[in-house]
């Protein structure tokens, strides 16, 4: 019952982050953890990452998220970000599950490059 409440507690959470109420400061965190080392990872489609991409950023997609991420150390910060952070959600919600610790969903595409040009 307790791991219910915890599975609906994180999925409000990770909608509350993915909507536009919070858009300029996650994108403006995720800047600062990426700044400060963390891994910036697109998870949007090949073709979608081929179109533009921020330009630090490595193409793991959504698809492949289940084993793209096993090299990578469980702490190791890493900054999610898709078309409009909802795939981005989704990954960090999967990854938080899996174990790691520092995963922060930096919302979507056009809302990154903004705040990176503030």
């Amino acid at each position: 019952m307790r791991q219910n409440g915890l599975k609906a507690l994180l999925a409000l959470l990770s909608a509350w982050f993915s909507s536009g109420a919070q858009a300029s400061e996650r994108a403006e965190l995720a800047w600062q953890m990426v700044n400060e080392g963390a891994l910036l990872i697109d998870v949007r489609t090949v073709e979608e990452y081929a179109q533009g991409h921020l330009d630090t950023a490595l193409n793991w997609p959504l698809s492949e998220v289940e084993t793209a991420f096993n090299a990578i150390e469980k702490e190791r910060p890493i900054v999610l970000y898709c078309r409009s952070g909802n795939r981005s959600g989704i990954a960090q919600k999967y990854l938080i599950e899996q174990g790691y610790t520092r995963v922060h969903n930096g919302g979507g595409y056009e809302e990154m490059r903004q705040a990176a040009n503030k």
